[in-house]
């Protein structure tokens, strides 16, 4: 029996990034994989009942990740061999399709002899993916390339995956830190915000990262103890700072800080929520794209970076951080820099929601300062007034 294997990710903000994608279920009987085009099990098992032809893989739980890229053609299906890497929904759906052909035996021949495989596993690289059991679905029909014939499948089955980010840690992996032009304080994050475990294990500077660096270059799915020492212990910060306040817009300055020497973030998605992305001017440096969880709310916007420009965040250092400036239009039935309103309400990255200060420690506006700007032609009345009014005194 020949399979083909599709996974769609329909997030639209999360995508799944190097390492990339592992996938394992339990075969329901002695089912056995003669062959992989696209990827491979990472394990054959024991295979020696088999003389001559020995299977790809004798496991009862077999564990299979996508292949790289580069591989030669006999070895490739559609959408396959990208090292298990997938894009959100959001950013790219065109490259949200990860495929591969699996040909199994001691498998069934008809719809009602075929049992469905138990017990699917997802890795996304990390933890925090629950599957569901799979479940038979009409058969999908295929089209031949002149259109003039349609094929259908012997039977198709569906198994959805749900993320959970308490599943995948105990801690968030992003912090938000504050700051705005009407106040000089600096709204720091939270204090051991993505955990203080690793407090003995981070590195405190760029002194002691030449020492350490040359010798965890080889890649790791727990890259924690390369951490820059700091107060919130997390990978990634999102500064926001309220930069400038016009007469009919405001502006706002976005920087996304990466505090892991051994992590470079490929196709990095920022969501931020707030209620005047629905009056969004310009972005520079990013690319925007609204999200709309509700019909009729539109307080949600996904940033990422430019291809080949921004795209990816660089491990920490002088270049591990990305820039951008928002320009947003002002509703002024709604608008005012007072009790925080200027700030954002959550912040996600790579669809995990960060850490944000307590609405206390928000940068707070001065009781002399005015949300509202003054024209200089009001102004110059207003003196004008007041100097009369002394002579008038004379």
């Amino acid at each position: 029996m020949q399979a083909v294997v599709t996974m769609t990710n329909f997030q639209m903000y999360r995508h799944i990034m190097s390492p990339g994608w592992t996938l394992g279920w339990v075969w329901a009987k002695k089912e056995v994989i003669w062959s992989m085009v696209g990827a491979q099990a990472t394990e054959q098992g024991d295979c020696s009942k088999f003389k001559g032809n020995v299977p790809h893989c004798c496991k009862k739980n077999p564990t299979v990740v996508d292949l790289l890229p580069g591989v030669p053609y006999n070895q490739q299906i559609a959408n396959c061999c990208k090292g298990g890497v997938v894009s959100s929904w959001g950013q790219d759906s065109s490259t949200a399709v990860s495929s591969f052909q699996v040909s199994v035996g001691r498998a069934g021949t008809s719809n009602k002899t075929v049992n469905l495989p138990l017990n699917f596993t997802l890795l996304g690289p990390g933890l925090g993916y629950t599957c569901s059991g799979a479940k038979k679905v009409p058969s999908t029909v295929f089209l031949t390339p002149d259109g003039r014939r349609k094929t259908q499948a012997l039977m198709t089955w569906n198994v959805t995956c749900t993320y959970n980010q308490i599943l995948a840690s105990r801690y968030p992996s992003c912090c938000v830190s504050m700051s705005s032009f009407y106040n000089s304080t600096i709204t720091p994050c939270p204090s051991c915000s993505c955990g203080c475990q690793n407090n003995n294990n981070c590195i405190s500077g760029d002194a002691e990262i030449e020492s350490v660096v040359g010798k965890n270059r080889t890649r790791s799915r727990n890259s924690n103890a390369m951490i820059r020492c700091t107060n919130h212990m997390c990978p990634i910060r999102v500064h926001w700072h309220v930069k400038l306040n016009y007469k009919e817009y405001w502006r706002v300055k976005m920087t996304v800080s990466n505090f892991n020497y051994a992590m470079n973030y490929t196709q990095w998605t920022l969501v931020a929520q707030h209620p005047n992305l629905d009056n969004i001017t310009q972005v520079f440096s990013f690319e925007y794209k609204p999200l709309l969880p509700y019909k009729y709310t539109n307080d949600t916007g996904m940033f990422y970076g430019l291809k080949f420009y921004n795209d990816v965040l660089k491990e920490a250092g002088a270049d591990g951080n990305v820039q951008s400036e928002l320009i947003l239009r002002k509703d002024m039935s709604t608008f005012t820099f007072k009790q925080g309103w200027a700030f954002p309400r959550k912040i996600y990255f790579n669809g995990d929601e960060c850490a944000m200060p307590g609405p206390e420690e928000y940068p707070y506006l001065p009781n002399s300062a005015n949300s509202k700007l003054i024209s200089v032609s009001t102004m110059a009345s207003f003196l004008l007034l007041v100097f009369a009014n002394i002579l008038g005194m004379i």
